[in-house]
């Protein structure tokens, strides 16, 4: 396996190439572009690179479907960091185009509900056309393919393009969530400040199995931050569940929470336990009563006293 090599969503200039460049680790790296997320993975997976960075969460639209369906399926790989990144597009053009001479616009499906409104306002009958990557967006414009793409304002100059909007975003504040992944193997340590990921696959369809996932979080005060449902590709209705909870493996509550999904359901595939980017301990509420490590232990010991009549 190559140690020092890291892949990521390419070509160069897309928003994973940015996020990629905010880990300190990546001066160190070589860092390599793929033309999809599954290549990216694929090299880890092949042992071409050590770890890819891969967009997987969008405040806009949500989970990134094509990231969720690699890492439910196929060889396993772990989350061992996550970035976020701020995201704003630039329309990027070849020089010399007016905003009057644009009829075919392009960018990754994930950017189009980024910049719904702003095209519906200024680029009424434009015709969009989805891109692999906002970065191979641009380079097709180089090319002479569209007449414009949404891209990070940055890519302008890797493509020869010019910026002839910046900041471009429907909604304030948006960001996109980017995940370090790698071969299986020992969790990150934990901080205070985790997230935990999983897929979770129910065996039959019927009524309350939703339910009976949650409840397994619900009754150890277990917080989900994401749950959304993915096709298996094995027929009509057949789906599973790609799930965060707020926690780390370590933490027995939110162990005994896997440990429940795993007694019902017939393929729970652990994503990693990781540190969650932009928050520190101090920032994540205190379990609830009864849910901490301490009162597990306790309650087990007690448990214990009763089986050996000691209680």
């Amino acid at each position: 396996m190559s140690a020092t090599r890291y892949t990521y969503l390419g070509p160069e200039g897309t928003f994973t190439e940015a996020a990629l460049r905010t880990l300190p680790e990546a001066a160190t790296r070589e860092l390599v572009p793929m033309v999809s997320v599954r290549a990216a993975l694929d090299a880890v997976r092949g042992g071409g690179a050590a770890a890819a960075l891969v967009p997987i969460e969008n405040s806009v639209e949500g989970g990134v479907t094509a990231t969720l369906d690699e890492l439910a399926h196929g060889e396993p790989l772990m989350i061992y960091r996550e970035v976020l990144l701020p995201i704003a597009f630039a329309l990027l053009v070849r020089p010399g185009t007016r905003l009057e001479d644009i009829k075919t616009v392009t960018g990754h499906p994930v950017a189009q509900p980024q910049v719904r409104n702003w095209l519906r306002a200024h680029l009424p009958d434009a015709v969009w056309e989805s891109a692999a990557s906002n970065a191979d967006g641009a380079r097709l414009v180089q090319e002479g393919r569209y007449d414009a793409a949404f891209a990070g304002e940055f890519a302008a100059a890797t493509y020869g393009l010019e910026p002839l909007v910046a900041q471009i975003h429907d909604a304030e504040n948006a960001e996109t969530r980017f995940v370090l992944v790698g071969r299986s193997g020992r969790p990150a340590a934990p901080t205070g400040a985790d997230r935990t990921s999983v897929v979770v696959r129910m065996g039959t369809d019927r009524p309350g199995a939703l339910l009976e996932l949650l409840q397994e979080f619900a009754v150890r005060g277990v917080n989900l931050m994401l749950i959304q449902s993915r096709p298996t590709g094995t027929g009509i209705g057949d789906y599973c569940f790609a799930m965060d909870a707020e926690g780390h493996v370590a933490e027995r509550r939110v162990a005994e929470a896997l440990m429940g999904l795993r007694r019902i359901a017939p393929m729970v595939r652990f994503l990693g336990s990781y540190p969650r980017a932009g928050v520190r301990p101090g920032d994540v509420p205190a379990p609830r009563p009864g849910t901490t490590d301490a009162e597990f232990v306790a309650a087990a010991d007690w448990l214990a006293r009763v089986q050996d009549g000691r209680a």
